[in-house]
């Protein structure tokens, strides 16, 4: 029998099931953990007997470059899958914090939302088979290696965002796209009165940008400098062609909105869009924790600075980052230490769901994060999932407690 609080790192899916088959039987908890790097989403487990790290499943299984499909093992790092791919001209768009440490399969069952989705769709829309082990030990197979239309429900696509709570993920399957050719980062300070109409100018480009940022703090972790009303960062991605057309636009667009100068960076434009994404989850120490807010396109400025305000009534400090063409809000609140953000973030979570009931907690180290709404308001369908969690999961073995409506 597993000993209360190991830890073990299994090597293949035969291993994962033995132990997930066993604990199961012995009534033991399993916490899964990959790279740790979005460890702030979600409560923490309310009972920890096994953790289970998925690292040492890791590696390329199989890598048909002439068909754009590869098939990876979970805890391989995001980034060793992105170097490879790079040298193939493929991609796929994980836009994920922390890629260096983030895993497949820690991203796929967080169901993270990349700001590139709007142009080139979520990573769940590239995965073509998945292997997953239940909670019981068995190992589950859906998909293949091939591009192909899928007739009734895709048995892969319901495990992404479940948060480790329906079974552990151990290899998945993508298709990829060519790697665009070339990027191009902008950077601009924002002029007094010029944010309203940057943003609407961003959101209207005829060449829509791959990522569009309006950015205010996050200063050591962020490029560029904030000007009164903060800063722009703006990705394009393309040919060579495509690139010079949208440059000319942007820096047409911008110049109607009041903003004088543009800092162009080529050399380094995806390293520094990185910056941005990693930012999203990027702490303070103890002393800060980081909302994630959906929003429409339209309202995502107005919302934001709404926040803002309800944090200075608070009397903390607000870092933001809005995604111009998605409607994504990053608010990082913070303090000067942590004993003064414990007092006052439960009364500042209340307060800020009643403006935003679906804000969601992605990143805390501070110890009163288990006390926060850190997914905002179930949604309609809890009761769907409480059903498909008794269902693939009847003992409650895997993460317990760590998902929406305490699941």
């Amino acid at each position: 029998m597993t000993a209360r609080g190991e830890s073990v790192a299994p090597e293949t899916a035969t291993q994962t099931g033995e132990i997930l088959a066993r604990c199961d039987r012995a009534g033991e908890k399993i916490s899964i953990v990959g790279g740790a790097t979005l460890s702030g989403m979600g409560f923490p487990p309310e009972r920890l007997d096994v953790s289970l790290s998925t690292q040492r499943l890791s590696g390329i299984v199989a890598n048909e470059r002439a068909d754009l499909t590869i098939a990876v093992r979970a805890g391989t790092p995001i980034q060793s899958l992105t170097a490879l791919l790079s040298t193939q001209g493929q991609s796929i768009p994980f836009d994920a914090p922390r890629p260096q440490y983030a895993t497949v399969g820690g991203t796929l069952a967080a169901g993270w939302l990349g700001p590139r989705r709007h142009l080139y769709g979520r990573v769940r829309d590239y995965l073509i088979g998945s292997t997953i082990v239940l909670a019981d030990g068995t190992i589950a197979r859906a998909g293949g290696m091939v591009v192909k239309n899928v007739s009734g429900y895709d048995m892969s696509r319901l495990y992404v965002g479940s948060f480790g709570t329906l079974g552990v993920i151990v290899q998945a399957n993508f298709k990829t796209v060519p790697l665009p050719k070339q990027a191009r980062l902008f950077l601009a300070r924002l002029p007094e009165r010029t944010r309203a109409r940057a943003c609407a100018q961003l959101a209207a480009a005829p060449i829509r940008p791959a990522a569009a940022f309006w950015i205010d703090g996050f200063h050591n972790a962020v490029d560029g400098d904030d000007g009164p009303e903060g800063r722009l960062a703006v990705l394009l991605e393309g040919s060579e062609a495509i690139l010079e057309r949208a440059t000319r636009e942007l820096r047409s667009a911008l110049g109607r909105a009041g903003v004088p100068e543009t800092r162009v960076l080529d050399a380094g434009a995806r390293e520094s869009f990185q910056r941005v994404v990693d930012a999203y989850v990027a702490c303070l120490g103890e002393r800060s924790v980081t909302y994630r807010i959906a929003s429409s396109p339209q309202a995502s400025e107005p919302n934001a600075l709404r926040a803002n305000e309800l944090t200075r009534r608070f009397e903390l400090r607000a870092d933001t980052i809005v995604d111009v063409i998605n409607g994504d809000i990053v608010l990082r609140v913070s303090d000067f230490d942590a004993r003064a953000l414990g007092a006052k973030i439960e009364p500042f979570d209340d307060a800020l769901h009643e403006i935003e009931p679906h804000a969601q907690v992605i990143a805390s180290e501070h110890p009163n994060r288990i006390y926060l709404r850190v997914w905002g308001e179930p949604p309609p369908a809890v009761a769907q999932m409480q059903a498909l969690k008794t269902r693939f999961d009847p003992n409650g073995t895997l993460n317990p407690g760590r998902f929406v409506g305490g699941i």
